[in-house]
């Protein structure tokens, strides 16, 4: 078994309403996204000897998950406050995405972390928040 990984980056914008310190008003983040997969080596064809080709494995992520979140309002899609904001972007014809959970590092995360699951063998997700704040999600093994 091999694992392999590659490094994405995005920027995006949240709030966490109802939070008790500064990340209750709407700022942005850089994010910094590593995605690990995991599986046998190919073997034969052009991606003979590998897990996946690295492009392959770009390709899915960009798709699936940066190019949807990056420069989007990211909000909670079951908070009231936040869905307001997201309407006047949307009527602004601004980017959005709903999350079904907080957009902590930690929901964003395992929200990757399942979405990505239906098209790669995922092993691991890290998301840096900041450049010194990560969160990382895996599942346990059973």
């Amino acid at each position: 078994m091999f694992k392999i990984a590659k490094e994405f980056q995005f920027d995006a914008c949240h709030m966490l309403d109802g939070h008790n310190k500064k990340c209750h008003n709407l700022h942005g983040h850089t994010y910094r996204l590593l995605v690990e997969i995991k599986g046998d080596l190919i073997d034969n064809g052009s991606s003979a000897d590998m897990v996946m080709d690295y492009a392959d494995l770009k390709a899915i992520v960009k798709q699936h998950i940066v190019d949807p979140l990056d420069h989007a309002y990211l909000y909670n899609q079951n908070n009231p406050n936040e869905c307001r904001i997201a309407s006047l972007l949307k009527e602004m014809n601004r980017k959005i995405f709903a999350f079904p959970c907080r957009t902590t590092a930690e929901g964003m995360s395992k929200f990757i972390f399942d979405c990505l699951s239906q098209y790669l063998p995922i092993s691991m997700i890290k998301l840096w928040e900041t450049p010194t704040s990560y969160c990382e999600y895996h599942r346990s093994e059973k």
